[in-house]
């Protein structure tokens, strides 16, 4: 147990300075006459006051031991000898907190003393004197330093320092009893150090703590020192660490009162300093040079002439960087004797005095000199530091936040009165630096994102590749060096591992919040980047007298910036559907502060006197009781501190030995935020139990469920995340398709495996490995991996990887050339802010004059010669033929592509000559690609129909010229479905759709959307926050939600993973909470506001099926929602304090869906519908008659229309519909048969109609593991749309290749349609 419990605020206390011995013999030169400015003593380790302070023996009590002794197997033993001190008394009822043991010899005693394994107490006195140790004529004042040990793991431990000065003379040391004598020679002073150690990063509230114990040490008789000393120590150990969150805990050491904060969160150490003094000594320039030092992990050395100040610059410049690590030596206080620390090869951070500056850099090359004291950076072998700066768009931010912080206390508060309470005062003060360390860190974190904003455009999650060449490409050339060194760093490569392990942290955090409108919808497309016409004019804007401009790939981390939008909806509290325009718009996101959230404080009782168990216990006791009162007046609404509050009274719990108690509040803060669960803690409980407390432990359901949970969770092998980040490295073997695809993948090039499959076989063709012979096959149903020689004697086709190296050269080359278009104003003025040119041809003659054709995602344009002029062909939306002619040229017929458009009434020829091939192709495919995206309402269409005509260039460009469009034609696949398949959408299908969209843009393959989610916006949050508008929640497979901003339809949140299994239902409340009901049987509840998942319900034994929220709360009561699972449990909860409130079982095979009509509670199962009071009480059940068993063996869903008294019914297994009277449900009056329909997967109700998807009546049978191109021609999912009045269909919608998987309602004005993994999108239509 002891080792599984979190580390208390005190780890030990230790006292240090001169021994007897040396104080005599410098009080003997003294007298002689020796100088005692040349006299250094050394430090010793006087004594040494560690956890736990009652033991056993003294407490009377087995039980106390077990409570208190959570330390002691972490402790190793500290051999120090005892000089010139009488023994103790064996009655000292101060030993508990050191184990003493004596022998003789060597004139002295030994005492054994028992200290934390990781503390170097060999060290210690060193860095408790860093200066030395001198005998002084005069006493000198109270100081402070600050330390931090750190071991050979990287983990990290934290000493404050108070050195004090006390008399001394011969014969008589401070730590020996009686009182100095009245006559004295000669009064000469030694100090002494106390040092509190501890595993937090407490540094103002410990300096606080010492500053109390000086007090008291400076009245207190030398027989009582170390009683004093260890009082305090005690005291300190009483005091639990708060957990992650908003919860501060506070206590009183008179005449002080003191707050420990808590971190911010389980992934932000602790901040209890001041993080802005580096931005009071050092301007923005030297800032920079130091954080851009620590990230390219220089060797760093700072100094100055006060060594408290060494540990805390160091602190907050690590602090700085966060959620990055410094991963190297870090020494930040090196005494004298450590001074060849320096000579180290490797990177480090330490600290040293400032009369060591001379001697540091004149010893030392390329160390990278920091003096505090004058605010300057400079290098030991030149005045100037050669480290390459951090890029310039991300430094001008930085520069332009920092002006605009407000870091002098005095000018913020010389307008309020005086307090005549201290304690007033420093609560006044630390409230505002709590505010301004805020502020600070939304500063250094917002550093941190604008440089690595676009790190994770260049990832390969699933095969977790870092393409570390293109990355660098994309950056500035000015910004290159600097990257090329932060590449190589282990602080990098542990960024990355967090990136490719989907860490949420604050940088994740922020890069989302920060991400513009368009940066939404780009990471939705899965083509290649080129620089838009918005971006081409700030480059042009950019040159010449004006400062050089911003990197686009800051995007919304400046908020008082202008960013383009492509859909011009953002402050919408009602679904909007962008219409198909293709002009973006600008909007300005006004500057606005971050308000910070509410600090709680909560008071410990006062301290007892610590070194007495049954004392210690009653404070406990006190302290559970204050605890307990706390928890009872937290509003409902409040779980956050009510977590906090139940995680400190589960860990006193434990101290204390009540291990049930401790078991239930830890079972209560798993259902109100799971985020801060201590799980070892509660495993290690378990273990812990005793066979009586495991009996009474089973007699509570609550704890029981806790204990299976925990003993599931240890049987279950816990799946590590892979930490392996590879490079990207160009094959060197020859492919087959799995690994083609793999390769493809990492490049970056493209994600989608159909698309990959159809490069794959292009590439073949120059390969060499495609003549099998004339009895080569393939199988044709799967055109999946392998192909086959039906003689025995073929192999596999594989791509040569010279082909790939070829091919991959001329993609990037293509990609490279594209950011370097520069089109003249004239020409960008006609073209839409987020168009791209995609290709340019060679100058070419075409009917329209001699020039280039350039080609756009939108368009075609001819860019005249001689005078640079714009001149438009055709948008492709409006092309009506292209084809290939011959046009003369003297005596030669050259070959030229013709295109009809119906906006120009001649037809547009250019002589493309060796070109006009491929460009008949590409045009094709775009011309294709658009008419579907037009006739589907699906962008995506439009996206990957650029990607297949990217793909042709490259193809053609590697490949020989015999081969090169043959190779470019097997990637048109829009031309040959267009002309495979008619392209006609059905009329009613066509006005009914309005949009389309694909949650699953940023994985390998599409995902089913198994259900679906609309909340709507609230006019609650401010104009600038996204947080108020309408979103979409859609659960994918594998417990993956993303959400979209429903007044945009960009990508909110790619992944917010709750659990592993399949997600079966969903409900919105109260605007700040979704629930999800899961197939592991957990409901869990999302925070909308954080995007996070900390609470679960776990009271449920099988997948939890549906949810329906009890509509006889009024705005008085408490609202409550009832769930179910397909065992027959139905729980009723309270969603404020998510208790139960009741609990009953239905009879019936598998409940499926529950819903609440005026008061009555519907169920449907397999094998009924039943009508339920709202305690369970059985009223009626439906069952099917004998005669329509064969028809609908089982029920799947139904909708109850009370005003109607109807009830409409529907299996999986059937494709009719079932109309039966509420009031008699003997037998249906009507049924309704849909035509081609196979079953029926879900139905809604939407104003007097019901929409009801399904799947066609061909693909029940068929293969669902074709591919996605087959799948796109033969398998349809159908939308039956039905009038609850006339009971006929209204209509018929086809916009799905696969079933029709879940239904969502936006305010009744839309419906949005959920597919499965065939197809994989998410269908809008508008309700008439």
């Amino acid at each position: 147990m002891a080792e599984h419990l979190p580390p208390g605020l005190l780890e030990a206390c230790v006292v240090v300075g001169a021994s007897n011995e040396k104080l005599n013999e410098v009080y003997d030169c003294a007298q002689q006459g020796c100088g005692l400015a040349d006299i250094l003593l050394d430090p010793e380790v006087l004594h040494v006051h560690v956890p736990p302070f009652v033991s056993k023996e003294h407490a009377g009590n087995p039980q106390g031991y077990r409570a208190l002794s959570r330390a002691v197997q972490k402790r190793r033993s500290f051999i120090k000898k005892k000089r010139e001190r009488p023994a103790a008394p064996p009655s000292d009822p101060g030993a508990g907190g050191e184990a003493e043991g004596r022998e003789e010899g060597g004139g002295g005693l030994t005492e054994d003393v028992s200290v934390p394994k990781d503390i170097d107490l060999m060290a210690l006195p060193q860095l408790c004197f860093p200066g030395g140790l001198q005998v002084t004529n005069e006493q000198r004042e109270e100081r402070f330093h600050f330390l931090v040990f750190t071991d050979v793991f990287g983990n990290q431990t934290h000493g404050i320092v108070a050195q004090c000065s006390r008399p001394f003379q011969k014969g008589t040391s401070f730590h020996q009893n009686g009182q100095l004598p009245s006559a004295k020679p000669e009064k000469l002073f030694t100090s002494y150090a106390v040092c509190v150690i501890s595993k937090h990063r407490y540094y103002t509230a410990l300096r606080d703590c010492l500053s109390c114990l000086l007090l008291q040490l400076r009245t207190c008789r030398m027989s009582d020192f170390e009683e004093r000393v260890k009082e305090f120590a005690a005291k300190l150990a009483l005091v639990p660490i708060p957990p992650p969150g908003q919860l501060h805990v506070m206590f009183s050491l008179r005449p002080l009162t003191i707050v420990l904060p808590s971190r911010e969160d389980k992934e932000h150490p602790v901040v209890d300093l001041d993080l802005h003094l580096p931005l009071l000594c050092f301007r923005s320039t030297q800032l920079l040079q130091i954080i851009g030092s620590i990230l390219t992990e220089q060797r760093l050395v700072f100094f100055s002439s006060d060594w408290s100040r060494l540990t805390l610059m160091a602190e907050c410049f690590i602090l700085y960087i966060h959620p990055l690590s410094w991963q190297h030596p870090y020494v930040p206080v090196l005494s004298r004797q450590m001074l060849d620390f320096v000579m180290a090869p490797t990177a480090f951070l330490m600290g040293c005095h400032l009369s060591h500056y001379d001697e540091v850099a004149s010893e030392t090359d390329d160390l990278i000199l920091i003096n505090i004291d004058n605010g300057t950076v400079s290098s030991s072998c030149s005045e100037i530091v050669d480290v390459p700066a951090v890029p310039l768009a991300a430094k001008q931010c930085f520069i332009q936040r920092r002006e605009s912080l407000q870091l002098h206390y005095d000018l913020q508060t010389c307008h309020q009165a005086s307090s005549p309470d201290l304690n007033e005062l420093r609560a006044q003060r630390r409230q505002w630096q709590h505010s301004l360390n805020g502020e600070v860190q939304r500063l250094t974190l917002e550093l941190i994102v604008n440089i690595f904003r676009d790190v994770s455009g260049h990832l390969n999650f699933e095969h977790r590749v870092f393409n570390s060449q293109e990355f660098l490409k994309t950056r500035e050339p000015a910004d290159q060096p600097f990257y090329k060194k932060v590449l190589e760093t282990h602080i990098f490569h542990s960024f990355l591992k967090d990136r490719l392990n989907r860490k949420m942290d604050a940088f994740t955090r922020m890069e989302l919040s920060t991400r513009s409108e368009t940066q939404r919808m780009q990471a939705m497309i899965d083509n290649p980047r080129r620089p838009t016409m918005r971006e081409i004019q700030a480059r042009k804007n950019s040159t010449g007298s004006e400062p050089p401009r911003l990197n686009r790939r800051l995007g919304m981390s400046l908020p008082n910036l202008g960013e383009e939008r492509s859909i011009a909806y953002f402050r919408q509290t009602s679904l909007a559907i962008p219409e198909t325009v293709e002009r973006g718009s600008i909007h300005t996101h006004t500057d606005q502060k971050i308000p910070s959230k509410p600090i709680k404080l909560f008071k410990l009782p006062d301290f007892p006197p610590p070194l007495v168990y049954h004392y210690v216990q009653n404070y406990y006791s006190d302290l559970i009781l204050l605890l307990g009162k706390a928890i009872f007046c937290v509003p409902p609404e409040n779980s956050t501190l009510l977590a906090r509050l139940l995680y400190l009274r589960g860990f006193i719990n434990t101290l204390c030995s009540q291990y049930l108690d401790a078991l239930s509040d830890f079972q209560n803060l798993y259902t109100t935020d799971v985020e801060i669960f201590p799980s070892q803690l509660v495993r290690c409980l378990v273990d812990s139990l005793q066979k009586d407390e495991h009996s009474l432990a089973n007699r509570r359901p609550e704890l029981k469920r806790l204990i299976c949970r925990v003993k599931k969770d240890q049987e279950e092998v816990a799946d590590q995340p892979d930490d392996n980040v590879t490079k990207f490295e160009l094959p060197r073997s020859h492919m087959p398709r799995e690994e083609f695809v793999k390769r493809v993948q990492e490049s970056g090039i493209v994600r989608d495996v159909a698309t990959i499959h159809r490069l794959f076989n292009a590439l073949l063709l120059e390969s060499g490995k495609t003549d099998l012979g004339s009895e080569a096959a393939s199988t044709d149903a799967s055109k999946s991996v392998f192909y086959f020689d039906l003689t025995g004697q073929g192999q596999q086709k594989q791509v040569d990887p010279e082909v790939f190296r070829v091919f991959y050269t001329f993609w990037k080359e293509a990609e490279s050339q594209a950011q370097d278009v520069n089109l003249p104003a004239a020409v960008i003025e006609h073209l839409d802010n987020n168009e791209s040119v995609y290709k340019l041809s060679s100058s070419v003659k075409t009917s329209s004059g001699v020039g280039k054709i350039a080609m756009t995602q939108k368009r075609l344009f001819l860019l005249t010669e001689g005078r640079p002029g714009f001149l438009e062909i055709t948008k492709f939306r409006d092309i009506e033929e292209v084809k290939i002619s011959s046009a003369p040229i003297l005596l030669l017929r050259v070959p030229s592509l013709k295109i009809r458009s119906s906006q120009r009434r001649e037809v547009f020829e250019a002589n493309l000559k060796a070109e006009c091939d491929l460009w008949n192709l590409m045009v094709k495919e775009m011309w294709a690609g658009r008419r579907m995206a037009d006739d589907h309402k699906d962008p995506q269409y439009m996206q990957q129909a650029l990607t297949n005509m990217l793909l042709m260039d490259a193809v053609a460009g590697c490949l020989s010229s015999q081969k090169a469009i043959e190779a470019a034609s097997k990637l048109a696949y829009f031309d040959k479905v267009k002309h495979e398949v008619p392209m006609m959408v059905p009329k009613t299908t066509l006005e009914t759709l309005k949009h389309k969209i694909y949650p699953s843009s940023e994985l390998a393959a599409p995902q089913t959307v198994h259900v679906m989610l609309y909340t709507p916006g609230h006019l609650s949050y401010s104009e600038a926050d996204r947080h108020g508008n309408p979103k979409l929640w859609c659960a994918l497979s594998g417990g993956r939600v993303v959400v979209f901003d429903a007044a945009s339809w960009s990508m909110q949140q790619n992944c917010i993973q709750v659990g592993l299994s399949q997600l079966n239902c969903m409900l919105g409340l109260d605007q700040d909470q979704v629930w999800i009901g899961s197939q592991d049987s957990v409901i869990y509840i999302i925070d909308t506001r954080s995007m996070s998942c900390n609470k679960q319900l776990t009271e449920h034994r099988h997948e939890v099926t549906a949810f329906t929220l009890d509509d006889s709360t009024d705005k008085t009561s408490q609202t409550q929602i009832y769930s179910c699972s397909v065992d027959g449990t139905v729980i009723l909860w309270d969603a404020s304090t998510l208790k139960v409130k009741t609990q009953f079982q239905v009879s019936c095979e598998r409940l499926t869906s529950i819903q609440l009509y005026n008061g009555t509670l519907w169920c449907c199962s397999s094998n009924g519908i039943m009508e339920l009071g709202r305690n369970g009480t059985p009223q009626r059940k439906m069952s099917l008659p004998d005669n329509l068993r064969v028809i609908l063996p089982t029920f799947s869903s139904f909708i109850l229309f009370p005003e109607k008294d109807q009830l409409w019914t529907s299996s999986c297994d059937s494709g009719e519909l079932f109309l039966w009277h509420s009031k008699d449900l003997t037998k249906p009056f009507k049924r309704m048969q849909m035509q081609d329909c196979a079953g029926v997967n879900c139905m809604i109700k939407v104003k007097n109609q019901i929409w009801v998807g399904c799947q066609d009546g061909g693909c029940k049978d068929r293969d669902h593991s074709q591919s996605g191109d087959q799948a796109q021609n033969t398998v349809r999912g159908k939308i039956y749309v039905l009038d609850t009045e006339k009971h006929t269909v209204e209509k018929e919608l086809l916009a799905h290749t696969d079933h029709v998987q879940s239904l969502c309602s936006a305010e009744d004005r839309y419906v949005l349609s959920g597919s499965g993994h065939l197809d994989g999108k998410i269908a809008i239509w508008k309700v008439e």
